[in-house]
């Protein structure tokens, strides 16, 4: 598969192949689900709760435009709406419909499983520092809530 060179990659080198990979994984599962690797984003993030417009943006690094324009491709496939929300009367929320709740549970499920299998020839130990290495590296930044442990 890779080299075995017994060469190590620096850091650098080994997460941003890894976000490589993992990018690469989501975007054939979103592919699959006839999403785009940003609608599916959409709809992992609003798996927790609707969210305004403004969080939406900043959690998904996009310009007011873009992501009106993500939102409205997505709400013309009938898996989000917006909705007024309750603290704002200014502001939109925007929500998963009960089609989007069902496709991004499926995606979520199916993306998760495939992520999963990546490591799979790792030991229990070996997944088990994974998660926890990994785990600090998020928890000591700041990375949005798009994948959670439970929907």
């Amino acid at each position: 598969m890779g080299k075995s060179t017994g060469e190590r990659m620096a850091v650098a080198t080994a997460l941003v192949r890894s976000s490589f990979l993992v990018n690469a994984v989501y975007a054939a599962s979103a592919r699959e689900y006839g999403l785009t690797p940003q609608q599916g984003q959409l709809l992992c993030v609003l798996m927790m709760r609707p969210i305004g417009m403004g969080e939406l943006g900043g959690m998904l690094g996009l310009a007011k435009s873009s992501l009106t324009g993500l939102v409205d491709r997505t709400a013309r496939r009938g898996l989000v709406r917006r909705e007024p929300d309750p603290d704002d009367a200014r502001a939109v929320r925007v929500a998963l419909t009960e089609a989007g709740v069902a496709l991004a549970d499926d995606f979520y499920t199916e993306t998760c499983r495939r992520i999963e299998d990546l490591p799979a020839g790792f030991t229990a130990a070996e997944r088990a520092d994974l998660v926890e290495l990994l785990g600090r590296v998020v928890e000591e930044n700041d990375v949005p809530e798009v994948f959670m442990d439970e929907p």
